[in-house]
């Protein structure tokens, strides 16, 4: 498949015609009315600092549907015990910021997120459609993760932790979050150990555009998300704990 040169016209090629590793487009901008329109259409950046921009559709796709979400045995017990507060929309900036700079296992040569797609998504939590997750332990920001959300559709980008499982409980909390929201599905983009722990599995791409155009047309939650108050989340955590222990 040939690899499409976008222009500055807000057009993607149709996500079918991405070749066998996903790759679809290059070039174009970050605007945020052209990563929206990624975003509904199932597409997503993913470059590095020396390349043009490149722009992904993967087969199959992995995803989370929050009906679905299996928090491990391994971790159930953590979760009942942390004394950890959660936060959603007070340090985008930080986020973001550490995803970029934190060490990751077999990472070479720098991160994918650039100076310039770090402003891009701050630009997009201003617009009220990135997102973050912050955990803190006595003030200080230890875990977490963001994202982009259009209508009942997340779409993950990076978490961090600077200590154990502190990005899997920003994660157990976005989810319990998102299912009160009546989210029906959660964008992986790239499948990893980590999330098939999660529940999270590997669809086909028609399938994922299907589930995406019917969800990204309904009514989301564009906005701050940081009116949700920590005891309120944690009262929701030990209710998805309890849950998954009967089940």
């Amino acid at each position: 498949m040939p690899v499409f040169q976008l222009s500055e016209d807000l057009i993607f090629p149709p996500p079918s015609l991405a070749d066998d590793d996903g790759l679809l487009a290059v070039g174009g901008d970050l605007s945020p009315e052209r990563l929206l329109l990624a975003y509904a259409n199932g597409i997503f950046p993913w470059y590095t600092e020396d390349e043009p921009i490149l722009w992904w559709s993967p087969h199959p796709r992995c995803v989370l549907f929050p009906g679905k979400f299996n928090i491990p045995k391994s971790l159930r017990k953590f979760l009942r015990t942390h004394n950890y507060q959660i936060r959603f929309d007070t340090n985008f900036v930080g986020v973001i910021r550490h995803c970029a700079s934190v060490q990751r296992p077999g990472q070479m040569g720098g991160t994918w997120i650039t100076q310039q797609m770090q402003e891009a998504y701050i630009e997009l939590h201003r617009l009220g459609f990135a997102h973050s997750v912050e955990v803190y332990e006595a003030e200080k920001l230890i875990g977490g993760l963001y994202g982009v959300a259009l209508g009942k559709v997340f779409y993950g980008e990076s978490m961090f932790h600077l200590v154990p499982n502190a990005s899997k409980l920003a994660l157990v909390a976005l989810v319990t979050q998102l299912k009160q929201w009546e989210f029906e599905l959660i964008d992986n983009q790239q499948t990893t150990p980590l999330l098939l722990q999660f529940g999270a599995e590997e669809i086909e791409r028609d399938y994922f555009i299907e589930l995406l155009n019917s969800a990204v047309a309904k009514e989301g939650k564009v906005g701050s998300w940081n009116f949700i108050d920590d005891n309120d989340i944690q009262a929701r955590l030990k209710e998805a704990i309890a849950h998954q222990q009967q089940t």
